[in-house]
C-alpha cells in the first residue's frame, strides 16, 4: 500500500473493521462514533494540561532532561484531540531533530546501536503527526524499520522487530509494544510485511490476551501458548489489538480474527466501574491501562465498554471544583485513586509530576477514543475549545545534525504508559538511556530501566534511575533487568 493510500484509511476503514470484529465476537455492530460531549471535554482539558507541561516542544523526564518517548506520547495525545497546534508543531520538530538521541546510544558515546522498538515508535509518530516518515529529521524511518525486522534465517523469531548493534549487548529487548508500533508504523507508511504481523499474532495465547515479552529465562519461546505460565497483559493486548486492526485494513492475513479474540479478552478484564488494571505490580486499576484498553475497545467498535472506560478515567481527573490543593492543575489525570486523593490534599509535587504527565498522556487516548490507527488521518472528534497558549515552535531545525547534550534521564517510550516492572520470565537485558514502549509503573514499585526498545516509562521511581547512574558511571556496564512495565 502506498503512503498516499494509507493516509486515506480513516474512519471508513475503522468502521468496516469494527463490523467484522463485531460479527466475529457475536455482538451488535456499533460504528465508531465521536465520544460523548462530557468525555470530549475531559479529553481536551487533559490534553490542554499536558500541553502546558511541554517546554520548548519537549516533555521532561524525572530529572528534567528531555524524555523523548514521553514527548512522543504527549504529541500523540495532543494530535488525537487537536489541542494546541503550536506545541504539536514544536514537539514534532524537536523529535525529528533528536531521532538518534532516542533510537541509539550515540549521545552516550556508544556508536553502532540502533534500537528497533524506538525506531518503530518514531516511524509511527512521524506518520501520525503528518510528517514524512521517509525523511524525518533526515532519516528514512520506514526503510530503517524494515531493515530491523528479522528475516527467514531467524526461525520462529522471523518478523520480530530487533535492534542492530556492532557490540555484544545481550538478548534483544523488544516486546509486544515494540512489535505493535512496528506493525502500526509500517501499515501507516505503506505495506506491512506479513511476517511482522504473524510474529505479533504469535504473542497471543489461546485465551485471547497477549504477553508482553516473547523471551523467557531460557531464551525466546516460539509462541505465547508454548510459554508455560505466560502472563497475559491488558496494555500489551490493547496495543496489539490496535496494531492488528491497522494491519487488517492493510490486508494482512489473520489480523482481524486475532484482533477479535483480543477484544473479547479485554472485555472480560474490564472491572465493574469501567477501569482496567495491568499485570504484575500494576494489577490495580490505573489510568494507563484503562486509557489504552478503552482506546482499543473504541477502535473495535465496542462503544459501550469504551464509554465505561472513559467514565473511569474522568473520575480520576482533577477539575477546578474537585482539585483542592491541586486545582491549579485542573485537567490532569491521576494514575489511580490514591494519587488523586494525595494531590487533592497536598497538590502535585515536583517528585510526582512525572507520573501525572505519563498517566495523563495515556488517559487522553481513552477519553477521546481515537484509535492509534486513526490519529492524524481524520479531524479530532470534536473541535477543541480554548487551550493554553503553549510553547512556541523551537528555532532548531529538524535535522539529524541538531543535537543537545546527552540526556540519560530521557528514556524513549512507545506510547506513554509507565515504567516496566521486571517480569518473572523476562530475560535480563542491557539497559539503555532510552526506552521505547509505553507502560506504567505502579507507585512504590521499583521499575527497571527500559531498554531502547522497551516500554515507555510512566511514573518511574527515582531509585531505578539512581541505580542506573551508578551502574553506568561505575563500570560502564549497561546491564539492568528490563522491567515488566507500567507504574505511571
Amino acid at each position: 500500500m502506498s503512503r498516499s493510500r494509507s493516509r486515506r484509511l480513516g474512519a471508513g476503514v475503522v468502521a468496516a473493521t469494527a463490523a467484522t470484529i463485531a460479527a466475529l465476537t457475536a455482538v451488535p455492530l456499533t460504528v465508531v462514533a465521536a465520544p460523548a460531549p462530557a468525555h470530549a471535554a475531559a479529553a481536551r482539558d487533559a490534553a490542554s494540561w499536558l500541553a502546558g507541561e511541554f517546554a520548548d516542544g519537549v516533555l521532561p523526564g524525572p530529572f528534567g532532561g528531555p524524555d523523548w518517548g514521553l514527548t512522543i506520547d504527549g504529541l500523540l495525545a495532543l494530535s488525537a484531540t487537536g489541542v494546541d497546534a503550536p506545541v504539536r508543531q514544536a514537539a514534532t520538530a524537536q523529535v525529528a531533530a533528536h531521532v538518534r538521541s532516542y533510537n541509539s546510544l550515540d549521545d552516550w558515546g556508544i556508536p553502532g546501536f540502533t534500537d528497533g522498538g524506538s525506531t518503530a515508535k518514531l516511524l509511527y509518530a512521524a506518520s501520525a503527526a503528518g510528517a514524512d516518515p521517509t525523511d524525518f529529521g533526515g532519516f528514512d524511518l520506514r526503510t530503517e524499520t524494515l531493515s530491523l525486522v528479522a528475516g527467514a534465517d531467524a526461525g520462529h523469531q522471523r518478523g520480530r522487530i530487533t535492534s542492530r548493534t556492532t557490540a555484544d549487548t545481550g538478548p534483544d529487548a523488544s516486546n509486544a509494544f515494540d512489535q505493535s508500533f512496528a506493525v502500526l508504523g509500517l501499515a501507516r507508511s505503506g505495506d506491512v510485511p506479513q511476517d511482522a504481523v504473524d510474529f505479533l499474532i504469535r504473542q497471543q495465547c489461546v485465551a485471547g490476551g497477549f504477553r508482553l515479552y516473547p523471551d523467557t529465562a531460557d531464551g525466546p519461546s516460539p509462541s505465547c501458548d508454548e510459554q508455560a505460565g505466560a502472563t497475559l497483559d491488558v496494555d500489551s493486548t490493547a496495543m496489539a489489538v490496535q496494531a492488528l486492526l491497522a494491519a487488517a485494513a492493510d490486508g494482512a492475513a489473520g489480523a482481524t480474527a486475532a484482533a477479535a479474540r483480543g477484544v473479547a479478552w479485554l472485555v472480560d478484564q474490564q472491572r465493574a466501574d469501567g477501569s482496567f488494571g495491568g499485570s504484575g505490580p500494576t494489577t490495580g486499576a490505573n489510568s494507563n491501562s484503562t486509557g489504552l484498553a478503552g482506546q482499543a475497545l473504541a477502535a473495535a467498535g465496542r462503544d459501550a465498554e469504551a464509554a465505561r472506560a472513559a467514565g473511569a478515567l474522568a473520575a480520576l481527573q482533577l477539575t477546578a471544583a474537585n482539585g483542592g490543593a491541586a486545582a491549579a492543575d485542573a485537567g490532569a489525570v491521576a494514575y489511580n485513586t490514591d494519587s488523586l486523593t494525595t494531590a487533592v490534599a497536598s497538590g502535585i509535587t515536583d517528585t510526582d509530576r512525572d507520573q501525572w504527565r505519563r498517566g495523563t498522556a495515556q488517559a487522553v487516548l481513552g477519553l477521546v477514543r481515537v484509535p492509534l490507527g486513526g490519529i492524524g488521518l481524520d479531524p479530532p472528534p470534536s473541535s477543541p475549545g480554548p487551550t493554553p497558549t503553549g510553547t512556541a515552535p523551537p528555532t532548531a531545525t529538524a535535522s539529524p545534525s541538531a543535537t543537545t547534550s546527552p540526556t540519560p534521564t530521557g528514556s524513549p517510550t512507545p506510547t506513554g504508559t509507565a515504567v516496566p516492572t521486571p517480569s518473572p520470565s523476562a530475560t535480563t537485558v542491557p539497559s539503555t538511556p532510552s526506552a521505547t514502549a509505553s507502560t506504567t509503573v505502579a507507585p512504590g514499585a521499583t521499575p527497571t530501566t527500559p531498554g531502547l526498545g522497551g516500554l515507555p516509562t510512566t511514573g518511574a521511581a527515582i531509585t531505578s534511575y539512581v541505580l542506573i547512574a551508578f551502574l553506568l558511571v561505575g563500570g560502564g556496564v549497561l546491564l539492568v533487568v528490563l522491567g515488566r512495565r507500567r507504574a505511571a
